[in-house]
């Protein structure tokens, strides 16, 4: 099965890796995002790439080796899910302003993995690092409003929590 073929990848690809933040093994964020998305569907597409959606920012898998491996709507949609900036691009700003635009012609199918992406990764960024909260939820606010078209619940539950944060400050 091909989500298994992909949860395997992630596991060995981000072998090593651990959360900034908690220490754990990073593999418990694409499990986690895996498991956001199967909570509202059971497309394989959306599950691989879920287990898939960090292994091209993070390690030496490239899209061409995710294509080769699971296929060109897999490869696409992890593509769309992938930063396309470097530092190097410019300041923090410029790129997120990039990656906006990247994110805003990705298909439903990648906006509903990026969606279970921001609901695992800004609760802990907010417990974690409460200063640098401020300027990644603001960040995220931004690309909610070109990830219409992802999972409507993921939608409302991510605008939710934002929202919740905005009013806490």
């Amino acid at each position: 099965m091909i989500v298994v073929k992909a949860e395997q990848l992630a596991r060995t690809a981000h072998q090593g890796q651990f959360r900034k933040y908690t220490g754990e093994p990073y593999i418990v964020h694409p499990e986690a995002v895996a498991n956001i998305v199967a909570s509202v569907t059971d497309d394989p597409v959306m599950l691989a790439a879920a287990w898939l959606h960090d292994v091209v920012e993070d390690t030496n898998v490239t899209i061409d080796m995710i294509e080769a491996g699971f296929g060109p709507e897999i490869a696409s949609v992890v593509a769309d899910v992938t930063n396309i900036t470097k530092k190097s691009d410019g300041n923090r700003q410029y790129r997120k302003g990039i990656e906006r635009q990247h994110l805003a012609g990705a298909s439903p199918k990648a906006k509903t993995v990026k969606l279970a992406d921001i609901l695992h990764n800004v609760p802990d960024i907010i417990r974690n690092d409460p200063g640098f909260a401020r300027t990644y939820v603001a960040e995220k606010q931004a690309v909610l409003e070109v990830l219409i078209g992802g999972d409507e619940r993921l939608y409302a539950a991510a605008k939710q929590m934002i929202d919740e944060f905005v009013r806490s400050c």
